[in-house]
């Protein structure tokens, strides 16, 4: 595939803020570390850091965040041309760490930039030629624009593969709304990917390999379940593979999921499977793309944050 034919990524960017320890001070003011983050714009960075042609649809807000959310993207080589850019402010996630590393969030996520889709955007941040269209997080569950970027998935997929992970937020959207929408999704998507964390959260007790075959019943012929430390099962319309976590040292999981959605489908997309409704895909392509994507996850793990590796650090 060429940079004609790229893969898009549809989804939020979120500032990732920290608390800073306090300095010596009583009185000294609040210090805040900030790193661009969100599970698609992650997604979005990693792909293009693989070397894949890829394209990220967000609505970009002017403010200092928005700012450097379009800073790491374009430096990691993402298009950025069909990106809005919006008045609103940017998704912002603050972590108060405690000593023992637990983190209490405080989330402003309320009437910011990365909601706002309307039809008219959409259909105008998709123009021109896909191979792929990934989209999921709080995107597809955050109103207003959740209902349009759902409505742009059943338009496109006569034209583009679709790819779906709703990495469910239970702090911000209630798990029971993802529930309700999941058989829509499997109706439209083609490949659908959850964590073991998500899967706890829309079908609690179920068995990875029971709950794809529900997903399959209810349309979606790929699924992909990441079982953390256990590896990753994927399941192609009943088709079992399983490959395990390489031994890593691990230092934080943060982006660790998304990474290995870019994996797979740069894998994919170098195969040349996607851009349909993966009629030819063979077991051996999931197989070799599960453990490419293990292979970049792994590389994610192994360094502080989201910072996904470059082609060449994978050689």
């Amino acid at each position: 595939m060429t940079a004609e034919h790229p893969i898009a990524v549809l989804g939020e960017c979120v500032a990732d803020a920290f608390v800073a320890p306090p300095g010596g001070e009583a009185a000294a003011p609040l210090a805040l570390d900030v790193f661009p983050g969100g599970g698609p714009a992650n997604t979005a960075v990693a792909l293009a850091r693989l070397g894949t042609p890829t394209r990220f649809l967000g609505r970009l807000s002017h403010d200092v965040f928005g700012r450097l959310f379009a800073s790491r993207l374009a430096g990691s080589g993402v298009d950025l041309s069909h990106a809005v850019r919006a008045a609103e402010p940017s998704t912002l996630a603050v972590a108060d760490v405690a000593e023992d590393g637990t983190a209490d969030y405080a989330f402003h996520a309320q009437q910011t930039a990365d909601w706002q889709w309307t039809d008219d955007e959409l259909a105008t941040a998709t123009a021109g030629s896909l191979t792929c269209l990934h989209t999921g997080s709080l995107a597809l569950v955050q109103q207003p624009g959740g209902p349009a970027v759902e409505r742009l998935l059943a338009a496109i997929r006569d034209r583009a593969t679709v790819s779906i992970d709703p990495n469910v937020r239970p702090l911000l959207v209630d798990p029971a709304v993802y529930r309700e929408a999941l058989p829509r999704w499997c109706a439209t998507a083609d490949i659908l990917r959850l964590s073991d964390d998500d899967l706890a959260q829309l079908h609690p007790g179920a068995a990875p390999e029971d709950a794809a075959d529900i997903f399959h019943a209810d349309g979606v012929p790929l699924v992909v379940v990441t079982l953390g430390a256990e590896g990753v099962l994927a399941s192609l319309n009943g088709a079992r593979a399983h490959v395990p976590t390489p031994p890593t040292r691990v230092v934080d999981t943060v982006g660790a999921g998304d990474s290995f959605m870019a994996g797979f489908l740069h894998a994919l997309h170098t195969a040349g499977a996607l851009g349909g409704r993966l009629d030819g895909l063979t077991g051996q392509q999931v197989t070799e793309a599960l453990e490419f994507g293990v292979r970049v996850a792994a590389a994610v793990v192994s360094v502080r944050g989201a910072n996904p590796p470059w082609a060449k650090d994978l050689d």
